[in-house]
């Protein structure tokens, strides 16, 4: 699996989510897990999410760390446990680098009762993917929310955050790959 930190802003608007983004966009052939830094403005048009849709409830951010991944194959139910799988490693690492306790409701991460993250996963033609994101700064969002600056990260930690997320995650699905591998059947 490619992990790759893009150091330049991207604003995510959503059209970030469709097949092949890390191969057209950096060259990653394969199954991948990018993320970047920028804002967030998701327009209803790239609006995945039809509860958000239907309650017109907009999702925007003015400084976040953003993952897109794509997994090659076609099971959503699979993709929605691996992007609880993400958020569950972004707050290991979280939790121990900043000395915090973080709650996890579903695919969402609050600090202090405030909302860290956004999350989606969703199918494409070709693949699944996922979008996770978190605050460095609640700025501009339009619930209470939280921020990675508020708790102790510096804006010179977060390619290193971002890339320690990246990593664990792989290693989290080459684990469960070689896990499967290594079982024999039972009648």
């Amino acid at each position: 699996m490619h992990v790759y930190f893009h150091p330049q802003i991207i604003a995510y608007d959503g059209s970030q989510l469709s097949s092949l983004w890390a191969y057209r966009t950096f060259g990653l052939l394969g199954e991948s897990i990018v993320s970047f830094r920028g804002p967030c403005r998701v327009d209803f048009a790239h609006m995945v999410d039809v509860e958000d849709l239907k309650n017109r409830s907009p999702i925007y951010g003015s400084d976040m760390l953003h993952f897109v991944v794509e997994h090659f194959d076609h099971d959503l139910e699979k993709a929605v446990l691996r992007q609880r799988l993400l958020v569950a490693v972004a707050r290991d690492i979280l939790e121990e680098k900043a000395g915090v306790k973080l709650l996890r409701r579903g695919d969402d991460l609050f600090f202090q009762e405030r909302k860290l993250s956004i999350s989606i996963a969703t199918a494409s033609p070709v693949s699944t993917m996922m979008h996770f994101a978190l605050n460095i700064s609640p700025e501009g969002t339009p619930v209470p929310a939280a921020g990675l600056i508020e708790m102790g990260f510096s804006p010179q930690d977060i390619p290193g955050l971002a890339e320690g997320i990246g990593q664990a995650y792989a290693l989290e699905i080459q684990g469960v790959l070689m896990a499967r591998c290594k079982v024999r059947g039972v009648t």
